[in-house]
């Protein structure tokens, strides 16, 4: 009888890891809260990474999907889809590999995506800008 070798997951997608860190960058740059990055491509097969975080208001809700928005463009990634920008409230952004969840802070404690996948691996990001990680 032969025995087998316990399977080891294999790691998230390099490109999918940098976009998503990416993509928290940008919401933490609009003062975005309590940033999370969780693995999803272990357990889901519809993408690789979720990112999840939110505003204190919906001006800042819009603000801050906006600005992932423009700064993965910069990249020269766009979204395959958006929704939710008009209301403010949940501003979901497909990126196909990853997707970015903004909230206003009540609709994350109701909806609690963070409790949903939290046996998903987070993804350690420095969230600091490249240009205030830099020695002056």
């Amino acid at each position: 009888m032969t025995q087998t070798q316990p399977q080891t997951a294999t790691p998230i997608d390099p490109g999918a890891a940098d976009l998503a860190a990416a993509a928290a960058r940008a919401a933490a740059a609009r003062k975005a809260e309590d940033v999370c990055v969780y693995d999803l491509h272990v357990v889901s097969s519809f993408c690789d990474a979720f990112i999840v975080c939110h505003g204190t208001n919906r001006r800042q809700v819009t603000a801050i999907a906006q600005g992932v928005i423009d700064d993965l463009r910069a990249r020269g990634v766009r979204p395959t889809g958006v929704e939710g920008m008009e209301a403010g409230r949940w501003v979901l952004i497909d990126f196909g590999e990853i997707i970015v969840h903004v909230f206003d802070e009540p609709m994350r404690g109701f909806y609690d995506l963070d409790g949903l996948w939290g046996d998903a691996p987070r993804i350690a990001v420095d969230l600091t800008p490249p240009s205030a990680a830099a020695p002056a």
